[in-house]
This record gives C-alpha cells, structure tokens and sequence, in this order.
C-alpha cells in the first residue's frame, strides 16, 4: 500500500498515559499496523550506550545515525526494526535507556532522521502510531489525531505494574520521579515539544480501561468510513 492509500491514526501522550496499548489494540481491531514511534528513539538510546557514545554528546550521536543501518520491516502486524543488522529486544526498556533517551529525543537532528524514518513506514500499509509528536510532527494532516493523558499517579502505577519483574526500580515513587523527570524534558525540549496537536481529540484515560478508548477511536474511524 502506498503513503497516499494508508491511514494514520496518530496517538501521542506522557509516559504510561496508555498510548502503547491502545495504539496496539486499534490497529488490531482495524486491522492496520502497530507502530511504537519511542521504541525507534529508545533504539538510537541503545546503539549510543552499547558503542559507549555519550548521550548528551550530539556530535557523538549525529555521527552515529550517519554511519548506522536503520530497517523497518513488519512482524505480527507491528512494525520493527533493526540496527547494523541487529534487534535491540526488550533491551530498549532497560532503566539505563528508559533514563538517557530524553537526550537523545532533545537533539534535533537525530528527531528530523527518525521522523523520515516514521514517515516511510506508512509505505507498510494504514498505522496505528504512539509517540509524543505523531500529530505534531509527523503526520500533522491525518484526520484522526488523539493525545492521552491520566493523573500522574495513575501513570506511575501503571508504568510500575509494567516494570515490578525489572531491576532498577524498587517501588511506585522511583517510577513517579522518573516519569516527572522524562515529562519535565519533554514539554520543555526546544525540538518538538510534547503538545496537544491542533485538532487532536483529549481523552483522559484514569478511570478509563483501554477498551473503552479503543472504542472511541474505532468508531471515529469507522464513522469516516474507513
């Protein structure tokens, strides 16, 4: 399917706001594809750390994206990548990543080489896309453009249930610092900002279970014939 034929549903958010869920179950119900667009900055993230490249060196991390080999290919119906040949794995959810890839995010050439990245994988077929400036940034004209929110404690529980079996975080607070710290870079980057996208409908997810905004979703689609 061409970029002209595909649908992009574009879901941005905070951290644990819900979006990867949601993204995953809409493109299931739709059929399209699933694409986690932090899981391409948190890959750049571990290429950095396992080169030994420090992350808030920009030359360093520009220099790498030149010389690195970024594919995109689709695997049970999400879309996937690989560095140098390589799958990072859950290794991208590790706490040395998940704590460095704010620097990566905040420079803007290393987010002008992944939204070309992003982009193309519309070329796969109709998306599904998560991220924090899909409706912003990367697919600015899709019609269908949600942001996510819910109560920072929620988001801390959430990210905590998600991360209780992985070392580094030890309680509820650790995640809620972490989650503050990663959103007080986000909205204050200079290189696309976390923003509410002109147009974008707000759902607010607290007492809300995933279906339920799959739901709203759905039928948006749906209703516009799609």
């Amino acid at each position: 399917m061409s970029n002209r034929a595909a649908i992009v549903i574009a879901i941005d958010g905070p951290s644990a706001s819900g979006k990867s869920t949601v993204a995953r179950l809409a493109a299931q119900r739709l059929g399209y594809h699933y694409v986690d667009s932090g899981s391409f900055y948190r890959g750049i993230t571990w290429k950095c750390l396992r080169e030994g490249i420090e992350t808030s060196d920009a030359t360093q991390v520009i220099a790498l994206i030149a010389r690195i080999d970024f594919q995109c290919f689709l695997r049970d119906g999400a879309v996937m990548f690989a560095i140098d040949g390589e799958e990072p794995g859950d290794q991208i959810r590790s706490q040395p990543v998940q704590e460095h890839v704010s620097d990566i995010a905040a420079i803007p050439e290393v987010r002008t080489y992944l939204v070309r990245m992003l982009r193309d994988t519309a070329r796969l077929g109709s998306l599904a896309m998560e991220g924090r400036d899909i409706g912003t940034v990367v697919f600015p004209d899709s019609p269908f453009k949600y942001y996510l929110d819910a109560d920072p404690e929620e988001r801390a529980r959430r990210r905590y249930n998600e991360l209780a079996n992985k070392p580094g975080y030890n309680n509820v607070e650790e995640v809620f610092d972490s989650l503050a710290r990663r959103d007080r870079k986000d909205s204050t980057r200079k290189a696309a900002p976390l923003q509410i996208a002109l147009g974008a409908k707000v759902i607010d997810s607290t007492g809300m279970g995933p279906e339920q905004v799959v739901d709203r979703i759905v039928d948006d689609v749906r209703e516009a014939g799609h």
